[in-house]
């Protein structure tokens, strides 16, 4: 299962279906919003519901597109909020899931930024926590991704949420650009202390992947050449592992991000280089990481 893509008008419902089945089985998959397809006209609280929309209609065999995660400000006013919320759940026709409202921030201006740009102190926000409530009473996930520095504000969070599953994207952000350019042994070092912490908070689950990112693998390794799976593997594996290890394969997720990682290499690459990564695992463990947690995360049967 691939529970982490992405589509644009240059990554559309038929290149995903090729990828998928470019030489791996993979049975079902989980939409994580992008800006993409929002209402043009309307309320402003109601135009990501366009997303959800649209990917609901694009009608996919073979469990494609099961899931469907979109965007809603958890900082809106609590009544637009649950409006924006209910009108997701209805357009999605049974494949929402939840809501990712990114929070990565950092105050060095070199350092990549998401598209969303969100504003510093999110996580420890008393309107955003107000807004993560409101996920929590529909029995929706919440879905971010932060730099690693934001990992003891995600604890935080977490825990002040018991009854939220919250769903980290892209291995807690272990920067690479701006300030981290070079300090990868020290990022490293603080991002592990992270995601230790995350240990000891039971509904934080995490996707192991965003690996194409420059903001998390230096340019100068998505640029070499020839790119294998044994290379992103030898590469990306240990620190991998030290999530699978720490939170256990029951709280880890193999994600494509494509078409974003596609710009380390092809999608059946990637999957082989996880395969790689998880060879030490037994069975029951790589049915976790590769199908399990994913489908108990979004509720999504075989």
């Amino acid at each position: 299962m691939d529970p982490h893509h992405h589509l644009w008008p240059d990554y559309s419902v038929q290149d995903l279906r090729a990828d998928t089945r470019s030489g791996h089985n993979v049975v079902a998959t989980v939409f994580v919003e992008c800006s993409s397809n929002y209402y043009t006209e309307g309320p402003h609280h109601l135009r990501p519901v366009g997303e959800t929309d649209w990917v609901a209609s694009q009608s996919v065999s073979g469990g494609l597109l099961s899931g469907i995660v979109g965007f809603a400000d958890l900082t809106w006013d609590p009544s637009e909020l649950g409006e924006a919320l209910d009108a997701h759940v209805e357009a999605g026709k049974g494949a929402f899931k939840g809501i990712r409202h990114t929070v990565a921030w950092d105050a060095n201006p070199g350092v990549f930024a998401s598209a969303h740009r969100p504003p510093p102190g999110l996580l420890l926000d008393s309107g955003f926590r107000r807004g993560a409530a409101e996920l929590a009473r529909r029995r929706l996930v919440y879905e971010t991704w932060t730099y690693f520095h934001q990992l003891p504000a995600l604890c935080d969070f977490a825990r002040a949420h018991p009854d939220l599953v919250v769903v980290l994207n892209h291995l807690g952000g272990p920067a690479a650009t701006g300030l981290y350019s070079g300090r990868r042994s020290e990022v490293l070092e603080e991002w592990r202390a992270g995601i230790k912490a995350l240990e000891d908070v039971p509904q934080v689950v995490m996707k192991l992947g965003g690996i194409g990112m420059p903001a998390f693998t230096p340019a100068e390794f998505i640029e070499s050449t020839p790119m294998t799976s044994t290379r992103i593997a030898e590469y990306w594996g240990p620190h991998i592992r030290y999530c699978i290890d720490t939170l256990g394969p029951e709280r880890c997720m193999f994600e494509s991000n494509f078409p974003v990682d596609r710009r380390l290499c092809e999608y059946v690459t990637l999957w082989n280089s996880f395969k790689l990564i998880a060879a030490p695992y037994s069975r029951a463990e790589c049915e976790s990481l590769f199908a399990g947690t994913a489908r108990r995360t979004y509720g999504i049967g075989p």
